[in-house]
């Protein structure tokens, strides 16, 4: 059965990056908008990376036009997120979070959530928390905010 880390995705700025880079981090991957009206998120995305990297966590961004609200240049989404929110996780290229044309990734990170939030990502900063062995620990609906997620952040770094 695989796992995130068996997963590479391009970045922002181009280069292949391979996830197995976070192999033993909680990592919680979301898609991003940056004109969605959740773009604040972002903020509170930063303040869990910052909060929490020293024990092995990541924030994982990757931008989705699918619901027509992402800009359309990656340095655009690099300096919109950097002027505004100071974000420093690692943000990769744009993606389709659903459909045929879904990232490898999160084909996989909808299979594995499933559950009652069904398969399909229904909108922008949708969460999926990911343990250390790679595997998803639970998703977030999009109205979900970043600080809420905090108590399962560090019982999954204290596994």
């Amino acid at each position: 059965m695989p796992s995130l880390t068996d997963f590479s995705a391009t970045a922002l700025t181009g280069e292949e990056r391979s996830l197995s880079e976070f192999a033993g981090d909680v990592v919680l991957v979301v898609n991003t908008a940056s004109k969605c009206g959740f773009a604040p998120q972002f903020e509170g995305l930063e303040a869990l990376q910052q909060q929490f990297q020293a024990e092995g966590f990541t924030v994982l961004g990757f931008p989705s036009n699918q619901f027509k609200q992402e800009l359309s240049e990656p340095q655009g989404i690099s300096d919109y997120c950097q002027k505004n929110y100071g974000v420093t996780f690692p943000m990769f290229a744009t993606i389709d979070v659903n459909g045929r044309g879904a990232h490898p990734v999160y084909q996989w990170l909808r299979s594995e959530a499933g559950g009652a939030l069904g398969s399909a990502v229904k909108w922008n900063f949708t969460k999926f928390l990911v343990g250390r062995d790679g595997h998803v620990i639970k998703r977030y609906g999009p109205q979900t905010e970043p600080a809420a997620i905090v108590g399962d952040i560090e019982a999954a770094l204290a596994d």
